[in-house]
């Protein structure tokens, strides 16, 4: 299973123009999912209309050695890693999906169209990175579905609950599982179970790349634009009109809503940060 090309051994009953066509077609909708998504929701409005406000509204201007170093700070940290999440746990099944679902998606093209049959192996590492970049996706995946997720975790609801903001993980964890046990199965000759497998691998695919405009796969694109944005809004000084970190500057106290809390310092202890939310 792990050294085998899963797509060469399927064109053996289906034909690889068909397999190939249906790649394209899951791309393309990604492509129009993420352009509806963005019309419909105004958000590459939003993020320009902002940028050129906080161009205006800057304290500070930046040069193109400033640009350069936070965009490659937003790249580093904001992107490659995830920095934007505090929790480690929640970190870790993050960038185990993240970069799972990346070696999957680039490793499945390469097979399906660059080693259509078995009449031209594939490299041997090709169909073991598919294995360990699905298996990465189903382990982060899991882990966040049944023990990370806030209303799982902090308010005691059932992992089993389905919400419409689920789509995107549950399509997602549904693909790459269905992915791997369709391989297993044909890798043992078992038939039925991998016909039943393959069906079931391609439903949760296309509901995957054709719920774009309903689920959280296009913020992935939308995502960096956004934390670029974000940190020169830093840099520049004009921070989206919020108020600084620090209650140091009088104008930030008075803009406090509690008048008991105007004059407190910023470290005032753990508070509720003693204990895990875990109330229910």
């Amino acid at each position: 299973m792990f050294t085998t090309n899963p797509f060469a051994d399927l064109s053996t009953s289906i034909s690889p123009s068909i397999i190939q066509t249906y790649v394209v077609l899951m791309a393309l909708l990604v492509v129009a999912g993420t352009l509806f998504d963005i019309i419909h929701k105004k958000s590459a409005k939003y993020f320009f209309d902002n940028l050129r406000a906080s161009r205006t509204k800057a304290r500070k201007q930046l040069d193109g050695g400033d640009m350069l170093s936070i965009a490659a700070k937003t790249a580093v940290v904001d992107v490659l890693t995830s920095g934007e999440f505090c929790n480690s746990k929640r970190r870790i099944a993050h960038l185990l999906t993240m970069y799972g679902f990346i070696i999957y998606v680039i490793t499945t093209a390469i097979m399906v169209f660059a080693y259509p049959t078995n009449a031209t192996p594939a490299p041997a590492i090709l169909p073991v990175l598919w294995s360990l970049g699905a298996l990465m996706v189903c382990i982060g995946g899991y882990w966040f579905w049944f023990f990370i997720r806030a209303d799982v975790s902090a308010e005691g609801q059932s992992p089993f609950r389905l919400m419409k903001a689920d789509l995107f993980v549950v399509s997602l964890v549904a693909s790459t599982t269905f992915a791997l046990l369709w391989a297993f199965m044909q890798a043992s000759g078992n038939a039925v179970w991998t016909t039943v497998f393959l069906v079931l691998y391609i439903i949760a695919s296309t509901v995957l790349f054709g719920s774009v405009p309903w689920s959280k796969l296009a913020h992935m694109f939308f995502k960096p634009a956004a934390a670029f944005e974000k940190r020169m809004s830093k840099a520049n000084g004009t921070a989206q009109n919020l108020p600084t970190i620090t209650r140091d500057d009088p104008k930030q106290q008075q803009r406090h809503s509690m008048e008991l809390l105007r004059d407190a310092p910023m470290n005032m202890g753990l508070g509720i940060k003693r204990e895990a939310p875990r109330h229910y």
